[in-house]
């Protein structure tokens, strides 16, 4: 019933509603990436568009007439590379404004020549890198315009049961990402996030902000520290330059609003906030917890010259989850068992940074000056009852202050990139709580404060030969800080990289890498203190490093097909493991808590290996499809040194995507994705069922001798979208129609343990009085989530 009052309003509101077919435009500079200067008579075009114009004294183009749609541009001129340029989108009665730069070519020309065909692949990083662009993000199925959630879509990318926005990249754990946000680090880009992880519920950026999305599972550049599976580099757009521009959405969870336009003839800003309603709607449904979140980011660029820019950024998030203790009465027994066991959470974050770019005669410099803070509170009554004591209490603070500078230089046989960074980080942490350790309760009670001072340095040099196909990259990172001596040397972090890619023919590329990289362990076991009041982890922690090999074949067989297969090896070390359970924490972070706040030994190892493949399909009626495929294991070492299967060793992930563009501005997408079964661990029920254990957490414990030693069964999900956007003189609408697991498929869950019989009373063991009798009970899956949107732009 739910399904069919989606789809009735769905169509009630397509009635009547006029179609205007107004023209766009799109406009911008042409310039040289060196200096900046204006490019005359560059011929561009909408690529698979018939007619074309020249750039003119001023570098300036113009496009008129464009049917709304989404293109790319393709830009050539006698002594440059040929460029084909990001997405962009087109709206009728409004102009896209988009420069564009171009590489000088490194032949030099004296008479045309007609040069293959050879895919674009970046020096640095040729292979295990991927672009979303603005239609995949505006128009993806299952997404709900959540960056973070289409990422999942991406070969290697696995994703939790729980639909949560955790990043499993190539059997690495949720902790191992980094986020870049216009080339300013991310500590958090989710609501809810787990601190120590970053992973979450909802994404907190503003999908109308974004213009595109570069993610790297591998070979990483060298001036994108601290990552270790991957790094995820989002690029903004820009303002407006005719005049100011709203755009109004309301979606699945929220509403916002965006702003964007010029404040003078140098300068244009971008802005959004947008506010939740979860809470209002997750009562209605008689759910057990009740989500609020706002988040507001925001964008100032400001031309100074035609040689420096500098641009503004800040995104903040505000978050809050309550109890529904007012649940129904007849809610099943999973709904009561989420109300026993979530606690109550305050969560608060900003970024705020400043990137400042100069041009000169034979570099570009870039300064990035940033800080970021986040705040993390939860806290659990007895009975979910103020009035009772408190279980546990947790508040947290980290924030941090960086400064980095890089440049490249042009003038040179060969491309060089190099930069130092520095900053400075504060982490404090007040916690009450009971809790198990080695079977025995345990209380901590204590006050931390760190302060520590880290310190980066990188270079990468690339080099193209014999009309670009073959390409050779080398790069060089080190990281330390001031926590203690084991981190202090940077060359103990030391971590090489190369890159090597050759092209066969114009449609077939051969690349491989080889890396080692570094990241540091999460601020939460820097500042654990244990019962004694001392930093349990000071004299131990040390940088987690991974080593990567990858291979792969691209081959383009059409202009609208391409095959891409990659296969990849990872070992880790020094990976922090948990003293109290014996188990790595790279199988860990994905849950609604803080991850690494306990004593840990650095001690780990780890592996993940596999291989991935990618068919992408483009036809000329507007139809795209897509099937990546990955096939991997992933395995860390317990304190016994024994390899056990990670929580993400699926083993298999498949994802199938298909869009549609249809005449009158229809877009029909889907996808189906299916995973392996995930591993996971039966529990301890002589320690469980201990009340005094079950009355810590109100949960079961887990056997951690026999960890991960069980596995569900694989599971599967479709998800449908279809859009509809109308033009009219000076607005557009766009309405759509998102379907989740759409055949409502029952995905298996972990089983679940309750003290409670189905009346919702304790259940004393009667030879017992001091054990309850655990009994396991249906678990909350299965469920269809039709989501109706709405988004007005004038």
């Amino acid at each position: 019933m739910q399904l069919l009052r989606s789809l009735f309003l769905f169509a009630l509101l397509l009635v009547g509603l006029p179609l205007t077919a107004q023209q766009g435009a799109v406009e911008g500079r042409v310039m040289n990436v060196r200096n900046h200067a204006p490019l005359v008579g560059v011929l561009v075009q909408l690529e698979g568009r018939p007619g074309a114009v020249l750039t003119d004294s001023a570098g300036h183009y113009a496009l008129r007439q464009v049917a709304p749609g989404f293109y790319h541009l393709t830009l050539s001129l006698l002594g440059f590379e040929k460029k084909h340029t990001l997405e962009l989108q087109v709206l009728g009665h409004e102009t896209t404004f988009f420069d564009v730069e171009m590489e000088e070519s490194d032949v030099l020309l004296t008479e045309a020549v007609v040069k293959p065909n050879v895919q674009e692949t970046r020096a640095e990083s040729p292979l295990s890198v991927r672009t979303l662009e603005v239609q995949q993000i505006e128009k993806s199925a299952g997404v709900n315009r959540d960056v973070s959630k289409l990422v999942q879509t991406l070969p290697g990318v696995a994703s939790t049961a729980a639909n949560r926005n955790d990043l499993l990249v190539r059997g690495g754990g949720p902790a191992e990402n980094v986020f870049y946000l216009d080339g300013i680090e991310l500590p958090v880009i989710n609501h809810f996030s787990t601190q120590g992880s970053a992973g979450g519920a909802v994404g907190i950026l503003n999908p109308d902000l974004v213009s595109a999305v570069d993610f790297y599972s591998g070979a990483f550049p060298a001036n994108r520290p601290n990552a270790l599976s991957s790094v995820l580099d989002i690029r903004l757009k820009e303002g407006s330059r005719d005049r100011v521009h709203t755009k109004i959405s309301l979606g699945a969870s929220d509403a916002s609003l965006t702003l964007n336009g010029p404040l003078n003839s140098r300068s244009t800003f971008i802005a959004s906030v947008r506010q939740s309603y979860l809470q209002m709607l997750f009562k209605w449904l008689d759910l057990p917890f009740l989500p609020t979140y706002n988040d507001f980011q925001f964008k100032y660029d400001y031309r100074i010259s035609d040689r420096r820019n500098l641009s503004i950024i800040a995104l903040a998030s505000l978050d809050k989850m309550r109890l529904n203790t007012d649940l129904d009465a007849d809610a099943n027994e999973g709904r009561r068992f989420l109300l026993n066991f979530l606690p109550t959470y305050d969560q608060w974050h900003y970024t705020i940074g400043a990137v400042y770019k100069v041009l000169g005669a034979k570099h570009t410099d870039r300064w990035v000056l940033s800080r970021n803070m986040l705040d993390n509170g939860s806290n659990k009554y007895i009975g979910n009852q103020p009035t009772q004591p408190k279980l546990f209490d947790y508040q947290s603070q980290e924030s941090e202050n960086k400064l980095r500078f890089e440049r490249i230089f042009w003038g040179l046989p060969f491309k060089l990139n190099l930069g130092a960074g520095i900053q400075h980080a504060h982490y404090s942490n007040r916690t009450e709580r009971r809790r198990i350790v080695a079977g025995v309760p345990t209380t901590d009670n204590y006050d931390s404060s760190i302060d520590l001072l880290a310190y980066s340095a990188f270079a990468q040099a690339s080099k193209e030969w014999w009309d670009s196909r073959l390409k050779f990259s080398l790069g060089l990172s080190v990281l330390g800080n001031t926590y203690n001596a084991a981190m202090r040397n940077p060359l103990s972090q030391i971590s090489p990289r190369a890159s090597l890619t050759y092209a066969l023919d114009d449609k077939t590329d051969v690349s491989a890498n080889v890396g080692r990289y570094a990241k540091l362990p999460s601020y939460t076991s820097l500042g654990y203190k244990n019962a004694a009041g001392s930093y349990a982890n000071r004299n131990t922690l040390k940088y987690i490093m991974a080593n990567h090999w990858v291979v792969g074949v691209s081959h383009r067989p059409t202009d609208g097909l391409s095959l891409v297969v990659e296969a990849f090896y990872k070992n880790y070390e020094n990976y922090p493991i948990s003293l109290s359970e014996g188990v790595s924490l790279a199988s860990k972070g994905a849950e609604f808590t803080a991850l690494g706040d306990e004593a840990v030994a650095s001690s780990g190892l780890g592996r993940a290996y596999g291989a991935e493949a990618v068919v992408r399909l483009n036809l000329p009626q507007g139809l795209t499809c897509s099937a990546t495929y990955t096939l991997f294991r992933s395995e860390f070492t317990n304190l016994a040194g024994q390899y056990q299967p990670s929580s993400w060793d699926t083993g298999h992930i498949l994802n199938v995507l298909a869009s549609w563009k249809l005449p009158r501005y229809w877009t029909v997408s889907a996808r189906w994705r299916w995973l392996g079964g995930a591993p996971y661990s039966p529990i301890d029920y002589a320690l469980s069922s201990q009340k005094e254990a079950w009355n810590i957490r109100n949960k079961a414990y887990l056997d951690y001798s026999r960890f991960n030693s069980l596995r569900l069964a694989s599971a599967h999900q479709l998800d449908v979208r279809v859009d509809k956007e109308f033009y009219f003189r000076k607005w557009v609408l766009n309405l759509y129609f998102d379907v989740q697991n759409a055949y409502k498929a029952n995905n298996p869950v972990e089983p679940l343990y309750s003290n409670l019989d189905t009346q919702g009373r304790p259940m004393t063991d009667p030879s017992n009085p001091n054990r309850y009798v655990l009994r396991q009970i249906p678990g909350i899956g299965g469920t269809l989530l039709p989501t109706v949107g709405m988004m007005i732009k004038f």
